[in-house]
């Protein structure tokens, strides 16, 4: 976490949460969702406008983090801005020689690969989950026939279960108002 960050969040500790303005989706592209977007419905169906700063893309992935109940987060100063995900909490693209890295630039590891029922492709990794980037998955097809990986299926709709993740902190924080 940026040391601005830290600064703020110690000067400002109750600054209210922020739910559904932020997705990440399937391609690792962060998208804004102001006011009209969450009106048109829930995210990926209205993904908002996509980020194009560069410095904010870098400063959000720097600064995106988890809590105890598996909604991830952007920690923005003392507010914190839970991320909407299209599929998983992080987007992985496939270096040439098979290295992962997220769509934040982090490095993983990959543990076990599996495929869901529409042939996405997943990593489990020592960060978590991801969802392989549709432009890599040739890279990962190349591997598993060299053996590199395993491909274990799985039910989409079972992967925020079986690793701790929640796809809409917004729906989530819907329900306890209820």
């Amino acid at each position: 976490m940026d040391d601005i960050v830290k600064q703020a969040l110690a000067k400002w500790p109750n600054v209210p949460h922020c739910y559904g303005w932020l997705g990440l989706d399937a391609r690792g592209r962060w998208c804004l969702r102001d006011g009209a977007a969450q009106a048109q419905g829930a995210f990926p169906q209205s993904k908002g406008s996509l980020l194009q700063h560069e410095k904010l893309i870098e400063f959000i992935g720097r600064n995106y983090e988890h809590d105890a109940l598996g909604q991830w987060f952007f920690q923005n100063g003392p507010q914190r801005v839970y991320v909407e995900l299209e599929c998983a909490p992080w987007i992985f693209r496939v270096q040439p020689d098979h290295a992962l890295r997220t769509h934040t630039g982090q490095p993983a590891i990959a543990a076990d690969c599996l495929v869901d029922e529409q042939g996405r492709v997943y990593f489990d990794t020592e960060i978590g989950l991801g969802l392989v980037h549709s432009q890599d998955v040739g890279l990962v097809a190349e591997g598993m026939e060299q053996g590199r990986y395993l491909p274990r299926a799985i039910q989409a709709q079972d992967l925020p279960a079986h690793h701790g993740f929640v796809l809409s902190p917004h729906a989530l924080h819907q329900q306890a108002l209820v």
